[in-house]
């Protein structure tokens, strides 16, 4: 009988791993990514609500929690010591235009696990997805209001690097107003 027990024993881990394979692809589904860039498995699954926008890059959603948009790093508007940057404002109102009083979810990225997902400042970091699975993060850089943000590393750092590229050679947005030294 010791065959059969074995054998009932395989049967069960096939079952719990193809239990955790469909797990995860109903996360990816949701998040509308692909499996070469899933982020982290610690994603917040319900909605949140887009109470106000600080900055181009950073939110606040309910109840009351600032979230770092992770990978982007847009033109300064409330730097306590830099002046408002060329195009910031143009950046802030994008994303208010975007997200403010809007549903998003939040996912988080693996390589801010250890940080507990937050930054010097406490802010969470995480990729903010609307229903139709467009990242906001990628917009930003798209759309030139933003520089891919690379001091750090994150799953979609050469992504977010070649949509800076594009930006910069098609003079979009900031690309095409500021001038960096």
């Amino acid at each position: 009988m010791i065959v059969p027990v074995k054998i009932l024993f395989l049967l069960g881990l096939l079952t719990a791993a193809a239990l955790e394979a469909a797990s995860i692809t109903g996360r990816e589904a949701r998040v509308g990514i692909s499996e070469q860039s899933r982020e982290s498995r610690n994603e917040i699954p319900d909605k949140r609500l887009v109470i106000r926008v600080i900055d181009g890059d950073t939110i606040v959603v309910s109840p009351n929690e600032k979230v770092r948009l992770i990978g982007v790093d847009t033109p300064e508007t409330v730097h306590p010591k830099k002046a408002v940057q060329c195009f910031g404002k143009d950046a802030k109102e994008f994303t208010r235009r975007m997200v403010e009083r809007r549903s998003i979810r939040l996912a988080l990225d693996e390589s801010n696990a250890a940080r507990d997902h937050k930054d010097r400042y406490g802010r969470t970091l995480a990729y903010v997805y609307f229903d139709d699975g467009t990242m906001l993060n990628a917009e930003l850089i798209r759309r030139g209001y933003a520089h891919a943000y690379t001091r750090f590393p994150f799953r979609h750092i050469v992504e977010f690097r070649e949509m800076e590229r594009v930006a910069r050679s098609q003079a979009v947005g900031l690309w095409s107003s500021c001038s960096f030294h």
